[in-house]
Order: C-alpha cells, then sequence, then structure tokens
C-alpha cells in the first residue's frame, strides 16, 4: 500500500508540473466559461479606511481582552488596532455605539449547494426527507442551481452573521459546478473554504483530480479570501474494515490531497464506523483533518483523535436531530475534556431550516445542559469562542480572522444591544447566547468590506437571490421528483 500511495504522488506530482509548466493540457489551465454559466465574475466594492466607533468590543483575543467602550481601526482590509479610544485625524468614523462588536463567526462545515432544498424537505419521511431528497436533486442539479444555491445559503449566512464558510461542496458533477460554487463565493464577498468533493456519499464517480488542480492554480491564487480543501467519503462494513476497492480510493484520495498539500474532510457516522483506525494505521489523522460530528466515537478513538490533533466539526441542530444516522449523541464534552480543536456548524441551511448561528451555539448548550454524566463546562464566553477564534483554528486559518488581533483581516460583525428581543446587555456573551437573532445583526464587515449595514445588504439584491434560488428550487422538485 505504501508504494502504491508513493506511486499516486509521484504520478500526481508529475501531473502538476506538466501543468504549471506546459501546454500539454491547455483545457485543464482553461477557466470553466463564464458565459455557459450566465455569470460573470463580479467586483467586490473598494475597501475603506475607518474606525468602528465606541461599540461593545470582544476581541476575542486574551491579549486584548474585551473593551465596553472601544474603537477598532480598519484600513486596507486588516485590523490596524483596537483601544479604548482611537483619534486619527482625516479617518472616516463608523457609529458602533450600542453595538457589540466582535470578530464573524466561522462555520467550520456547510454544505451549501443544498440550501435550496429547504422548502422541499418533510422531516424524516423516507422519500422527502434530506438524504433522499438531497441525493436525488444532486444527480440534476445544473451549475446554474449551484450558484443560485450557494448564492441564496450565503446570503442568510452573512445576515447571521457568518463572515467565514467551510463550503463542503459534495456535489462536484464536472468543473462547471465547482466554477459555479466558486463564483457564488467570490461575488457574495465571504471568507472561505472550497472543499471539492464528488457527488454522492459514498460515489460511483471518480474525483476530477484535474479540475482540483486547475482550481488549485488557476482560480485560487486570483482570490485570496478563499481557500481550498477536499472531501474523502470512505465507507466501512460493519465489523470495521474497508473493502479493498474502498481502501485503495481512500489511498489515492489522500496521496492527491498530499501531495496537493490541501486538508481534507470526511463525515463520521454509522457508515464510517473503523475509519479511525484505519487511518490511524496509514498516518492519516493529522490536523490537515477535519472530521465532521462527534458522534460514536469510542474511548480509544477519541484519545487518538485529540493526540494527532485531528480537527472537529459539531453541527448540534444536526446532531440533535439524526442521532440515530450519526450513532448518539454529541460528545462535546468528552472531546473537550481532551482539549481536542473543535469548531461549531450549521450543516445544512436546507436540513436544519435556516443559517442561524446563534442557534448552533444555544443547540450545543441546551444538549450540553441536557446530560447528567459529565462535569465538563460549557460557559457562553466559551461557546463564543467555539463560534469564532476556535472556528478559525479548526479551519486552520487563523492568522487571518477569527479574533479582533492588530494583523488580521477585518471580519467584523456589529450586534445592535437596544433590540427588544436582545436589550438589556449587561454580559455580552451572556445575550448573545440566550438572546440574540440574527435580525440583530446591524453590520458585517468581510476583509475590510462592508456588505451589510443597517441591516440591509449593500452588495447585492436580496430579491433577486431569492428569486433565482426560487426558480431552481421549483425547477427541481419537477425534475427531480421532490413534489
Amino acid at each position: 500500500m505504501k508504494n502504491e500511495m508513493q506511486r499516486n504522488r509521484r504520478s500526481l506530482l508529475k501531473a502538476c508540473g506538466a501543468v504549471a509548466g506546459s501546454m500539454m493540457v491547455p483545457a485543464l489551465l482553461a477557466p470553466v466559461s463564464a458565459a455557459a454559466q450566465g455569470h460573470a465574475w463580479r467586483a467586490q466594492p473598494e475597501r475603506d479606511e475607518f474606525i468602528l466607533r465606541g461599540g461593545y468590543v470582544l476581541t476575542m483575543d486574551p491579549a486584548l481582552g474585551e473593551f465596553p467602550v472601544g474603537d477598532v481601526h480598519v484600513r486596507g482590509g486588516a485590523i490596524v488596532a483596537v483601544a479604548a479610544r482611537l483619534d486619527l485625524p482625516n479617518v472616516r468614523i463608523v457609529d458602533a455605539s450600542r453595538t457589540i462588536v466582535m470578530p464573524g463567526f466561522v462555520d467550520t462545515h456547510q454544505h451549501m449547494w443544498t440550501s435550496l432544498l429547504r422548502g422541499s424537505l418533510r422531516g424524516d419521511d423516507p422519500t422527502f426527507g434530506y438524504f433522499p431528497s438531497k441525493a436525488r436533486a444532486g444527480a440534476v442539479m445544473t451549475p446554474e442551481d449551484i450558484y443560485h444555491s450557494v448564492r441564496f445559503g450565503l446570503a442568510q449566512n452573512l445576515m447571521s452573521g457568518i463572515t467565514t464558510v467551510h463550503d463542503f461542496c459534495h456535489n462536484v458533477r464536472s468543473p462547471a459546478h465547482a466554477q459555479a460554487d466558486l463564483q457564488a463565493l467570490e461575488d457574495l464577498g465571504v471568507r472561505a473554504r472550497f472543499s471539492y468533493g464528488r457527488f454522492g456519499e459514498p460515489s460511483s464517480q471518480p474525483m476530477d483530480w484535474q479540475d482540483v488542480e486547475r482550481v488549485r492554480q488557476v482560480i485560487l491564487p486570483k482570490r485570496p479570501r478563499l481557500t481550498l480543501g477536499v472531501v474523502v467519503a470512505p465507507v466501512t462494513q460493519k465489523d470495521g474494515s474497508m473493502r479493498a476497492s474502498v481502501l485503495d480510493d481512500l489511498s489515492t484520495s489522500m496521496a492527491h490531497a498530499q501531495a496537493m498539500q490541501l486538508p481534507y474532510t470526511l463525515h463520521y457516522g454509522n457508515q464510517t464506523h473503523g475509519i479511525i483506525d484505519v487511518m490511524a494505521r496509514h498516518r492519516w489523522l493529522n490536523s490537515d483533518l477535519l472530521l465532521v460530528h462527534p458522534q460514536g466515537f469510542t474511548a480509544a478513538e477519541r484519545q487518538t483523535l485529540a493526540a494527532s490533533n485531528v480537527r472537529i466539526s459539531i453541527a448540534p441542530a444536526i446532531e440533535l436531530q439524526y442521532s440515530t444516522v450519526r450513532s448518539g449523541y454529541t460528545q462535546f464534552a468528552e472531546m473537550e475534556a481532551l482539549h481536542a480543536q473543535m469548531g461549531l456548524s450549521t450543516d445544512s441551511s436546507a436540513a436544519s431550516a435556516n443559517a442561524n448561528f446563534f442557534n448552533e451555539m444555544r443547540a450545543l448548550l441546551w444538549a450540553h445542559k441536557s446530560r447528567s454524566d459529565t462535569n465538563v463546562k460549557l460557559s457562553p464566553r466559551r461557546l463564543v469562542e467555539l463560534a469564532t477564534i476556535e472556528g478559525a483554528r479548526t479551519l486552520n486559518l487563523a492568522d487571518r480572522t477569527g479574533s479582533l488581533s492588530p494583523g488580521k483581516r477585518a471580519d467584523i460583525v456589529l450586534v445592535r444591544m437596544d433590540d427588544l428581543d436582545i436589550a438589556p446587555v449587561f454580559d455580552p456573551f451572556n445575550s448573545l447566547v440566550y438572546s440574540a437573532q440574527p435580525e440583530n445583526v446591524d453590520t458585517v464587515i468581510v476583509d475590510g468590506r462592508i456588505l451589510r449595514q443597517g441591516g440591509r445588504f449593500l452588495t447585492f439584491d436580496v430579491g433577486e437571490v431569492v428569486r433565482d434560488a426560487t426558480r431552481s428550487a421549483v425547477r427541481l422538485r419537477r425534475e427531480a421528483g421532490l413534489a
């Protein structure tokens, strides 16, 4: 197996070298035609210099702490300084009084391509529930549908204060589908990791590694807010073993991912029992792995994951709903006791009904409080950490986002403190976790660009986003038999 992995890696590196240095494969280097998708790359608004003045500043940086009344200076898309007061000549002042000023939320795993399926799902119905509907719809989605769905989901994210999302796309059926997804990420102005995955879990469709390399070499270098990862989707048998063909496929995927130096993500659940042992034996457990859904782990597996510095994505609302599918309760307390690196996620705004990240904090809190078998504490402050800086660490993006630290990119949200459903605010962490809703999010800034202010989007037409997503949803209901 080791020799096979080395051969795979050498083959890939040879192909990559050919792509980078010759004209042997011009089709690989050529971006997918925007005209074929019906959309063009759109320019983002210019970055401005400004000071957010007089908010309750939660830096999520232990060296800086909190400022009950503070200022944040932003210039060139970066955070320059945070202090109780910053007086600079000729710098525009943005009134942040009566708001909580904090880092944007970081969603560590969300299937953006499923966003427009929300209205077509019927709970756990065996025909019209999330899993069967996703499978049928995914098989007939066009690149335009992908674009509309991702854009629709991202608009919900921004409304909820999510400025960074891990777009886990296990429905890349062609290069055009990948391009449409990436284009929506760019057009909406978010920070994102795009994880390239073939359709289905498991899938009989081979991964298009040439197109992964096209995205890595041609698309991503021009779009610094976006990073790339890959989805691996192995399936184990009841005894925890893997069929030879599945192990060969996984080995090939890992060889490619490691040769490209890309992070990789997989779901954990009933179909993947035993996968941790398999990956440990092949030395595939490390900080490049993001394992989604901490449910059903054995004590030995938990120890192995924590010792290997594997990242964990928790989707609290979904895990409460699908505990039988995902092998039981969320093992947050167990992984927290081992100091595992964890972040929160929405999973799918279709399955969870919306992209309300405040609900994710609450769902984890309620699930944790319902347990009588643990002494692990979970405070509102810790929940906000999981939603911001810990999410950034989980995606290996903490060097650029997750806290209001000078030098990091300016991904910032302002949450109103004087709205009826959140006022009065004395402990902002407590209010964010127990009271806040997306409608309290006043301003959203990504990479220093103000995308939403006064509760209104400034860079796109919400009505158009909804109409386009609805049009695609209506067609999918008809063609995929979701009606």
